[in-house]
């Protein structure tokens, strides 16, 4: 005796469409006799067959609810291989790509636009206090006449025969495990779904043309080179004028300075000495990116010193792209050996080598040169 069908389905006799659809699916992807081995399975995928083609139809659905299976008896062949449109490729289809962890890659609409990118040069001071830079680069923008539909005005598009306005295009093959489907791009409508008759003049039926497009960016302080930066919509715009725009991406690069360098962010300065300054110490005008400023350096500074200037680096940027304090500006020193002297110097200098002698007296375990290059670079320097 047949069994009843919202049982067979296992849903209420007030189901929705959805819900009788979705337990069929369910229910066919588990009993198919391709992919299920057991001896009832292909008795059980008939039944489940049998009972979605009675209620998903709403008619016979009415005469199965008031007569119950006399009603529906030799109506409509039942238990036929279709179901309504809905084959085994389908659910095979669908539990390919469940298994593998994919969506179906049915379109759904007009495509997102492209991404546009472009290169802005800046100079060392640019990146550190910010700038507002003109640029222009080319993108494809709605087509003023046809407002991106790609027909004539007054004219309309019609449903692309091939894919039947889905899009796509599907082959079947025959496979050990059953039917799979392999589903493509229409190559006659390229996905879109729709054929353009008569198309605009403007666009030739593109829907988009490609202008110049001129703005003012926006480029932060403390930016570094090769650093980018997004602007979203401001790209390609989208098919037929309703899919959004793509985005922006401008690009920066920071010039060589004549004298700074940049780590992290502070600024590295080096000076040299004579060694009179060194050895008698002396006031000395330095410049930095925020103007000069005057250093003292001590009696006996030696070459590797580093000094610190405090809050005259670079802007410390945060993940959202706003300043949190700068860094420091380090001044590395290097005491300058004159290569040659005239006449006065040379004596001078004679006269004083006669006070230290000529002795060479070896390094203890102090802080030499070396130590102080390494606190450099590991930042324990003052």
């Amino acid at each position: 005796m047949a069994r009843d069908y919202y049982e067979v389905l296992g849903v209420s006799r007030s189901a929705s469409k959805d819900e009788i659809r979705q337990a069929f699916r369910r229910l066919a992807r588990q009993y198919h006799p391709d992919i299920n081995k057991e001896r009832d399975a292909e008795a059980r995928f008939k039944e489940i067959n049998e009972a979605h083609e009675v209620l998903s139809d709403d008619e016979r659905r009415a005469r199965y609810d008031r007569f119950g299976h006399a009603g529906v008896t030799g109506v409509g062949g039942m238990g036929g291989a279709g179901v309504q449109g809905f084959g085994f490729e389908e659910i095979f289809e669908e539990f390919m790509n469940n298994f593998a962890g994919q969506r179906s890659t049915r379109r759904r609409g007009p495509r997102p636009g492209g991404e546009r990118h472009v290169d802005v040069a800046i100079s060392f001071e640019e990146a550190v206090f910010g700038v507002d830079k003109d640029i222009e680069f080319d993108r494809l923008e709605v087509c003023d006449r046809c407002q991106g539909s790609g027909s004539e005005p007054g004219t309309s598009v019609s449903t692309c025969p091939d894919c039947r306005g889905t899009g796509e295009y599907r082959n079947v093959q025959q496979t050990f495990l059953g039917s799979m489907v392999r589903v493509s791009t229409c190559p006659r409508c390229n996905g879109r779904g729709e054929i353009v008759t008569t198309p605009c003049k403007t666009c030739t039926g593109n829907g988009r043309m490609r202008k110049r497009h001129k703005m003012t960016v926006k480029i932060p302080g403390g930016v570094r080179d090769g650093m980018r930066i997004m602007h979203n919509g401001m790209g390609d715009a989208g098919e037929r004028g309703v899919a959004p725009s793509g985005s922006l991406y401008v690009s920066i690069h920071v010039k060589d300075h004549e004298f700074y360098k940049r780590r992290d962010d502070d600024i590295i300065l080096d000076i040299n000495i004579n060694v009179a300054q060194a050895a008698l110490g002396d006031k000395i005008v330095i410049p930095t990116v925020d103007g000069e400023v005057e250093l003292t350096v001590p009696p006996g500074t030696q070459t590797g010193k580093v000094f610190r200037l405090r809050g005259k680096g670079f802007p410390r940027l945060t993940d959202r792209g706003l300043s949190s304090g700068r860094g420091d500006q380090l001044v590395y020193v290097q005491v300058a050996v004159p290569t040659s002297l005239n006449e006065e110097q040379r004596r001078l200098f004679e006269q004083l080598a006669k006070t230290f002698g000529s002795g060479v007296q070896p390094q203890g375990n102090g802080r030499g040169f070396f130590d102080r290059v390494m606190d450099f670079f590991s930042g324990e320097q003052n």
